[in-house]
């Protein structure tokens, strides 16, 4: 009897214990949490008007999430989005971006995505340094075998492909730069993107509206989807001390960019202003500035048709 009694009080513990688990994951602090943003992403991917594929690639810092479309023998084409914002927010460009193109749209980690940040826990909290942000990346290029390969990116995600055309031996080709933040210069207008540090501290629907009001000059474009999802990207992230150390680049990294480049900038960007364009056509050799009239930070939704023609032409 004593030995029934002791199974049943061990079996209580052990389901106890199960029921009761921390639930894990970087980026959201309940299981609950991560279905909603789930499926609020899954609903904004839906927006993509064309077919798609979802893979899941294993890497030393965790799992990236890869959204596949395009033709098979189309020319390879990497889309980088930006900070929160997930690669459901190329839905105004994929169609597009994939006529000839195979694209790759990679969620970047420790953010509300469908990437998962499984880095050692002694680590949990820290931002991956350049160096192993670089490393994630080309072990995704591998794993697709990616060569002469182009890439469009957007805000945090220029910034980041900047960083990879910088490296010896990249295999990058063409590059278009969509309001790269951090990169020529720091934010040009600071007190303007308060809304968005405010948002991040104390989310809320209110500050999410007038954070859309400062970085985009048509908030209306977008899709209610698409807003729910980023929305809940903005509530369950973390402050993101990536940003922290996305310094700008230096004359002389600048000038070792040999590729391509075309630098799209919204005429009301609080992101970048003159001296970024200027400073990237004094030391970017290969390059090619535009300002987009009547477009914000959020030029790829504000004036999409606009940009969708700039980045075809540019790619061909």
């Amino acid at each position: 009897m004593l030995k029934s009694a002791l199974k049943i009080a061990v079996l209580f513990l052990f389901v106890g214990c199960s029921s009761t688990q921390k639930f894990s994951d970087y980026s959201f602090k309940t299981k609950k949490d991560k279905e909603s943003y789930t499926k609020a992403y899954n609903n904004a991917l839906k927006l993509w008007d064309v077919p798609y594929t979802e893979e899941d690639v294993k890497t030393d810092l965790g799992t990236a999430h890869v959204v596949i479309a395009g033709p098979k023998n189309g020319k390879k084409l990497v889309l980088l989005h930006g900070m929160d914002a997930s690669s459901t927010m190329w839905y105004p460009n994929i169609k597009a971006l994939a006529k000839n193109h195979r694209v790759y749209a990679i969620d970047f980690l420790m953010e509300p995505n469908k990437s998962v940040y499984t880095r050692n826990s002694i680590f949990t909290g820290i931002s991956p340094s350049a160096n192993e942000i670089v490393k994630w990346y080309n072990e995704i290029f591998d794993h697709y075998q990616l060569k002469k390969f182009d890439i469009v990116a957007a805000s945090r995600g220029g910034w980041v492909a900047t960083l990879l055309a910088t490296q010896k031996g990249n295999s990058i080709n063409r590059i278009v730069l969509l309001s790269p933040a951090q990169t020529f210069k720091f934010i040009d207008k600071i007190g303007k993107t308060s809304s968005a540090l405010m948002l991040k501290l104390f989310p809320s629907e209110k500050k999410f509206g007038k954070t859309l009001t400062t970085f985009s000059t048509h908030p209306e474009k977008i899709s209610p989807l698409y807003k729910r999802q980023f929305y809940l990207a903005n509530k369950y992230a973390k402050s993101n001390s990536s940003m922290l150390k996305m310094m700008p680049f230096s004359e002389k990294e600048l000038e070792s960019i040999q590729n391509p480049v075309l630098i799209l900038i919204g005429d009301h960007d609080v992101i970048n202003g003159e001296e970024s364009i200027e400073r990237a056509k004094k030391y970017l050799v290969n390059s090619e500035t535009r300002v987009i009239k009547d477009a914000g930070h959020f030029l790829s939704i504000d004036q999409s048709k606009i940009v969708n023609d700039a980045m075809v032409d540019f790619l061909k």
